[in-house]
């Protein structure tokens, strides 16, 4: 469904997307994670044809991406951006069927009237669009997103900002586009949420670090994550715990959690910790998270 090879943006003499290639299959969810200007809104501009890339290539749903090119490949895409940006003044059923006339929908008025019903927006069908709460603005331009049933749904930050209960409808939202054969890259900043929904997890920065499944991705990323109880306030022990090479330490009440380059490590950590006096009631491997092999990632890259 999507492609890219040596996909490349520059502005000027910054470079913000560099040399991406990746792939995103029917009935797929790709999450693209990275730091704030790490290049994923830059990478959904670019699928969704509305900024060429200055080198590399892009295929959507089986069109190559061109300036030529470019309307086809629109009416392939639906974008969701951070910003709902709908129209205020009008009401939800007239954003979309303006949207929906836009990609030359037929019989727009039964198909703006399922995908309210998709999102669970039917009954505010005639609200005015201004006078909703974010997270039902959220649930329009997501409904204005797929309106034109596209093959591809790019969605940049779908939950943010919302409560709960409204993230939860979203999340059930890409489920089911996923169920419905769509392929679907959402950009996050909410690890948890990532991988729940991710078959599959790109890590950019800028260009990309890893892709892979969540569980390869914390499985290679394999610096041990040992906790250590001690008796009184761990902090105490922080600058003992952190003096062996590739060893970051954090405290929590009477534990210490550290991050090791291995397990082998974790000995001569409790010996030093003895050593200076520390008395270690328990020390307890885990596994590592998805957090640490992303934070390993970027900071590795930095």
């Amino acid at each position: 469904m999507v492609e890219t090879r040596a996909l490349t943006r520059r502005f000027d003499d910054r470079v913000a997307v560099d040399g991406l290639t990746l792939d995103v299959g029917a009935g797929e969810v790709v999450s693209l994670l990275g730091p704030n200007g790490a290049g994923q809104t830059t990478t959904f501009r670019m699928l969704a044809a509305l900024l060429m890339p200055t080198s590399g290539e892009a295929t959507i749903a089986g069109t190559r991406l061109t300036p030529s090119s470019a309307d086809a490949t629109r009416s392939r895409v639906g974008l969701l951006t951070e910003a709902p940006g709908l129209w205020e003044r009008l009401s939800v059923r007239r954003n979309l069927l303006t949207y929906a006339d836009l990609h030359g929908v037929t019989d727009s008025g039964a198909r703006v009237a399922a995908v309210m019903d998709a999102v669970g927006i039917a009954d505010r069908a005639d609200d005015r669009a201004g006078a909703l709460s974010k997270g039902l603005k959220q649930r329009v331009a997501l409904a204005r997103a797929v309106v034109h049933d596209p093959q591809v749904v790019l969605l940049d930050e779908p939950t943010s900002g919302l409560d709960p209960a409204s993230a939860r409808q979203v999340r059930n939202l890409i489920r089911q586009l996923r169920g419905d054969g769509r392929a679907v890259l959402v950009s996050t900043h909410n690890l948890s949420e990532a991988e729940e929904l991710s078959d599959r997890i790109a890590v950019l920065n800028a260009r990309l670090l890893a892709f892979d499944t969540p569980r390869r991705l914390r499985e290679e990323r394999r610096a041990a994550v040992v906790a250590i109880e001690v008796e009184g306030e761990a902090t105490a022990w922080l600058r003992v715990a952190a003096q062996l090479e590739g060893t970051s330490a954090t405290a929590d009440g009477a534990v210490l959690t550290l991050r090791v380059p291995d397990h082998d490590s974790v000995p001569d950590i409790v010996a030093a910790l003895v050593a200076a006096g520390a008395r270690v009631r328990r020390v307890e491997p885990t596994h590592a998270t998805l957090e640490d092999a992303y934070l390993a990632l970027v900071r590795d890259d930095g």
